[in-house]
């Protein structure tokens, strides 16, 4: 398995500063992007076209939390997690309330676009109705952002823990590491994603 991390140069870390990963991710990029070998021979172009995607295969996966999460997961215990449906722990009253209001929500959408208002009264009722249906999906969307927000703040405290664990390759690494709670990050991160796009999803349909 590649090293993202090592390839770019940057120390294994649950949490990493998105300005320092980009500034080493064009250090190592820059000499082989395309613009600058365009004229090169063609055995060059090609190591170097391939050299360019894998860093930026790397970069696009350290900068995106959950999956920087699972990079790390899987190169300190050998495996990518088990059971990523399962629902992380203190989300399932989130979890359910963003489902059902989403599916109440699309009830509400199919039944405006399904037979359209045409008295001023009825159409300031469903103008009325559509704000609030904003309003509770904002509500929820600022509880997930909240969420997000307090995951991101777990993972900077934990960047001490990778700094004075034993070194990589060392048997005593792996205990040291509270790779749990870091696999019941990912999952929330990877929820807080999914909710994230489900609610951004009404909204534009709301708004239209």
């Amino acid at each position: 398995m590649i090293d993202c991390f090592e390839l770019l140069g940057v120390s294994r870390r649950p949490w990493l500063d998105e300005e320092v990963l980009k500034s080493r991710f064009l250090e190592q990029s820059g000499p082989v992007h395309p613009d600058r070998i365009h004229g090169a021979p063609a055995a060059e172009r090609e190591s170097a076209t391939s050299k360019y995607a894998e860093l930026n295969a790397a970069y696009n996966r350290l900068r995106e939390p959950r999956d920087r999460l699972l990079h790390v997961l899987e190169l300190e215990s050998g495996a990518s997690p088990g059971d990523i449906q399962r629902i992380p722990p203190g989300t399932m009253d989130l979890f359910v309330e963003i489902g059902q209001t989403c599916r109440d929500c699309d009830a509400f959408l199919a039944s405006r676009s399904g037979s359209p208002p045409t008295s001023p009264m009825l159409k300031l009722k469903a103008m009325r109705e559509g704000l609030e249906w904003g309003g509770r999906v904002d509500a929820l969307r600022d509880q997930v952002l909240a969420l997000r927000a307090q995951l991101t703040a777990e993972l900077q405290a934990m960047n001490p823990v990778w700094e004075q664990a034993p070194a990589v390759g060392d048997a005593a690494r792996r205990t040291a590491l509270p790779l749990e709670r870091l696999e019941q990050i990912y999952r929330s991160m990877s929820y807080v994603a999914r909710w994230m796009s489900q609610l951004d999803e009404r909204r534009v349909q709301l708004a239209a």
